[in-house]
């Protein structure tokens, strides 16, 4: 008992170290643009002033939240097993429809699945398992067919792919399934542990819960994909803990449980490209509770390339954007929920927007520190090394912490999942992704398809090169990581190291997008 309690102590006193990191951050972001103003002398400096600081204000508003969630995420273990005390044993046994949907995936792998599935530990005749299958390869459609007729199972297959995912399970309910509660579980999950029903449905005790959803994360693979997975795992490990006590735990797309309840009542998965968040968003609106449960019950396949990462990202932030504007025209629902269950939304709606949009606008307002009359931008080499000049130069220092606190993800990652090397990966990774991630915000505002191919003609008229391949596809990119170099060369060659340093840092970063693509794939 003593040990234990010596273990909440250290977890507790690592939360708030936690929360103070992303207080100094916010603090750190105000502090230089403080600077900016009192060294501004002409409307120029005035301009940049303004603009960071309108920065630094998003940029405190998702670190002084993400603080938040950080704390509150500590006691959610209390608030479960406060709930977990007040449940009984089912007094019967309901139907279950398992539903895995499925997109042009190898029927190997698939076949593979749903036999680990079919160990669920519940009782054979009260489920009853669907394979919703949007596949567009007549070859792979075959395959999956005949793996449906191995073990028996229901196979759906849709000759249009109108909503998506989201389509092909709403198709399933409507017209095929009448069970009481869905299970889903994509076709890549491999389950690992078979008291996933038993486990979860005794939480419908309470009859205004709508959904039940465990913690995803993905099997080991190599370093890239590990660090991926650490990458999805902040989300479930500590924002999903947090927004479960607001009652906006987000249902993840799968690796949960639902009831056909407050499914119909909701009216199906909404037909958008993140069909999840907007389903936990009407859940929420039509009156529902949601639940979370930390724990993870079955393993995604690891994400081993880079170009299926992009892809992801590409679909989380365009769904994201959409969104924003669903969340704003649907706000009447809320009317009387409390401001955190809205901020929730807001944020989860805006945050990779931010983490995106926010890192290039941060970029271009330094370029602008750097070509203007800041006294730091312009300290040469030999006044940079000179150690006599530190106590003059604490602006020089300001700015190098500021910096440096971009690395804290490096810091979280070593303290809540013990790698170094991995934490430095996830801060390059946001940097990598800036520009896809920007892209799908605009491709959304513009209306064009949501899906990202990365173009494979240069690819196939250079065969083997591989490195053309790469350039051709991150051609913003490197074009915006060019103009960087050329820029802390002008400076550099004017004597501004520093300003040279800050920028040639930047190229480095942005250039990430073409050197992962060449690294994986």
């Amino acid at each position: 008992m003593v040990a234990m309690d010596n273990d909440n102590d250290v977890h507790f006193r690592g939360r708030l170290l936690t929360v103070a990191i992303f207080i100094l951050l916010s603090l750190a972001g105000f502090g230089f643009a403080l600077y900016l103003f009192w060294v501004a002398t002409t409307p120029y400096m005035m301009l940049l002033a303004v603009g960071f600081t309108f920065l630094a204000l998003i940029a405190c508003f998702f670190n002084i939240y993400a603080a938040m969630w950080y704390y509150r995420s500590f006691f959610y273990d209390a608030h479960l097993e406060k709930i977990n005390k007040g449940l009984k044993p089912m007094s019967r046994i309901p139907t279950v429809a398992v539903v895995i949907p499925t997109y042009n995936e190898e029927a190997e792998m698939v076949d593979s699945n749903i036999k680990e599935l079919l160990k669920l530990d519940y009782p054979r005749q009260k489920l009853s398992f669907y394979l919703a299958d949007d596949s567009t390869d007549i070859g792979i459609r075959k395959g999956l067919e005949e793996v449906a007729k191995k073990y028996r199972i229901q196979y759906v297959h849709r000759e249009d792919r109108k909503g998506f995912k989201a389509g092909a399970i709403n198709n399933v309910l409507e017209n095929y399934s009448k069970e009481e509660f869905i299970a889903i579980f994509d076709s890549d999950e491999r389950l690992i542990d078979t008291h996933f029903l038993t486990d979860l449905l005794p939480y419908f005790q309470d009859e205004k819960l709508s959904y039940v959803q465990t913690e995803k994360r993905y099997m080991k693979g190599n370093f890239f994909s590990d660090s991926v997975d650490i990458f999805d795992a902040f989300f479930f490990r500590f924002i999903q803990p947090a927004r479960a006590m607001n009652n906006t735990a987000v249902f993840a797309g799968s690796c949960g449980v639902i009831s056909r309840k407050a499914f119909d009542d909701i009216g199906g998965f909404p037909e958008y490209v993140i069909e999840d968040t907007f389903f936990s968003f009407e859940s929420d609106g039509h009156g529902y509770k949601s639940l979370y449960v930390p724990k993870v019950y079955a393993r995604g396949r690891p994400v081993k390339t880079f170009t299926e990462l992009a892809k992801q990202q590409w679909r989380y932030n365009y769904g994201d954007t959409q969104f924003i504007s669903y969340f704003y025209k649907k706000m009447k629902m809320f009317s009387g929920r409390p401001p955190m269950s809205k901020l929730d939304y807001c944020a989860h709606g805006f945050g990779l927007n931010y983490l995106s949009v926010a890192l290039i606008l941060f970029t271009l307002v330094s370029v602008g520190i750097v070509f203007s009359t800041v006294p730091f931008a312009h300290i040469n080499f030999w006044q940079f090394i000179e150690t006599n000049r530190i106590t003059e130069d604490l602006e020089l220092f300001g700015f190098c912490a500021f910096s440096l606190s971009l690395l804290t993800p490096v810091f979280l990652t070593k303290a809540y999942f013990k790698s170094w090397s991995k934490g430095f990966m996830v801060f390059l990774l946001n940097y990598a992704l800036a520009f896809v991630r920007t892209k799908a915000a605009l491709a959304t505002l513009i209306r064009r398809n949501p899906g990202m191919n990365w173009n494979r003609l240069a690819a196939k008229k250079q065969a083997g090169h591989k490195v053309i391949s790469s350039l051709y596809n991150t051609k913003t990119e490197i074009a915006f990581a060019a103009t960087m170099f050329g820029l802390a060369y002008l400076a550099w060659i004017d004597s501004n190291v520093a300003g040279g340093l800050w920028l040639g840092w930047y190229g480095v970063l942005y250039s990430l997008t073409t050197i992962f693509l060449h690294k994986y794939g």
